[in-house]
C-alpha cells in the first residue's frame, strides 16, 4: 500500500483507517469524519450482510446517524460478493465523494478489501461454475478442514497468509489453483494500480492484553444485545458462506447440539482473538502504515489535521 505522499491542495485524499477487530475503528472514524465534514466506506466485509447485525459489530443506528457509512448492511447472506466486485462499488463511491469533498474515509480489518481499493486487485480467471459447485460440495460434505489442507498442498505459501476460517477466501484460492495449474500466490503480482486519489494508511493499535479484554467484552456485549436470537433466526441458513462467520459458526454448533452455550460463548472470545491476531500478520506485511497506539486519539487527529 502507498504511504503518505505529498499532496497539493486540489488533490483528492483518502485516509485510511486501519487495524484488528475491537481495536476502536469505528468511533474513531467517526470522529475524523465529523472533523473533516465527510462520509465513511466500510472495508469489513463481514459488515456487508444486512441478518448479521450484532454479530459483526456494525455500528449502532446512533453512530450511522451522526455519519453517513456506505457498504454496511447493503447486501443479503443470500447474495454473491466478492472483493473485485466491492472494489469497483467502492471506487465508485468514492468519485461521488470527491466531487462534493476532497477527503474520504476507508475503515474497516478486511486487509485484502482495503488493498483492493488502494492499490488495485490482479486479474484473475473467472470462477468456473461446475468447479465452484464441486468445491462447495466438498465444503458440505467434507468440512472447512478438506478445503484448507487441498490449498495447503497446491499453495503453501498462500496457505501461510490467508484467513483460514473464511471459506470464500479458500474456494477462490483453489479455484484459481485448479483452473490455472499454478499456485495462487504465484499470480498475484501486486502491481499497484494507479489511483485518482492519495493515501494516507492510520493503522491503530494496542497492548495485546488490552485488546483482548476489549474483544472479551465486546463478545458479552453481543450476547447482552441479543446475538443468541440473531444466530438462531440464521440458523436454518447456516451453510451459507458468509455465515461460516466467528460468532455464528460457534453458536450454531449449540443449536446442534454440539457443545454447551458457555463452551460456544468461550469459543467465539477465542477465535475473535485468533482472527484479531491474522489481521495483525497481514497488515503488518503492508508497507507504508502510520501506526498508533488507539488510545492516542490526540496524537492521531493532530496528525490528519496536518493535512
Amino acid at each position: 500500500m502507498t504511504g503518505i505522499q505529498m499532496i497539493s491542495d486540489d488533490s483528492r485524499l483518502l485516509f485510511v483507517i486501519l487495524g484488528p477487530t475491537a481495536v476502536g475503528k469505528t468511533s474513531l472514524s467517526i470522529r475524523i469524519a465529523q472533523k473533516l465534514s465527510t462520509e465513511i466506506i466500510s472495508a469489513d466485509s463481514r459488515q456487508f450482510y444486512r441478518e448479521m447485525k450484532i454479530g459483526t459489530a456494525r455500528p449502532s443506528e446512533a453512530e450511522l446517524q451522526i455519519v453517513s457509512h456506505h457498504f454496511i448492511g447493503h447486501l443479503s447472506v443470500f447474495d454473491e460478493y466478492n472483493v473485485s466486485r466491492y472494489a469497483v462499488d467502492a471506487l465508485q463511491k468514492l468519485d461521488e465523494l470527491f466531487r462534493s469533498n476532497r477527503f474520504a474515509i476507508l475503515t474497516g480489518g478486511s486487509g485484502l478489501y482495503i488493498h483492493a481499493v488502494c492499490q488495485g486487485i490482479d486479474d484473475l480467471p473467472d470462477p468456473d461454475p461446475a468447479l465452484r459447485e464441486k468445491l462447495k460440495a466438498v465444503l458440505s460434505q467434507e468440512g472447512l478442514s478438506s478445503l484448507q489442507l487441498k490449498l495447503k498442498e497446491l499453495d503453501p505459501a498462500f496457505y501461510a497468509i490467508i484467513d483460514r476460517s473464511n471459506p470464500k477466501r479458500l474456494l477462490r484460492a483453489l479455484e484459481v489453483c485448479l483452473t490455472t495449474g499454478k499456485p495462487y500466490s504465484s499470480l498475484r503480482k501486486n502491481i499497484p494500480v494507479n489511483r485518482n486519489f492519495s493515501t494516507v494508511l492510520i493503522g491503530l493499535t494496542r497492548e495485546k492484553e488490552e485488546l483482548y479484554s476489549r474483544i472479551n467484552k465486546r463478545v458479552d456485549q453481543m450476547m447482552s444485545e441479543g446475538l443468541m436470537e440473531e444466530a438462531k433466526s440464521l440458523y436454518p441458513q447456516r451453510d451459507l458462506n458468509a455465515l461460516n462467520t466467528v460468532g455464528y459458526k460457534e453458536l450454531f454448533r449449540y443449536f446442534a447440539g454440539e457443545t454447551s452455550k458457555e463452551k460456544a460463548v468461550e469459543k467465539i472470545k477465542t477465535n475473535s482473538r485468533r482472527y484479531a491476531k491474522r489481521q495483525m500478520t497481514w497488515f503488518r506485511k503492508e508497507p507504508g502504515i502510520n501506526w498508533f497506539d488507539a488510545g492516542n486519539e490526540e496524537e492521531i487527529m493532530n496528525f490528519v489535521m496536518n493535512f
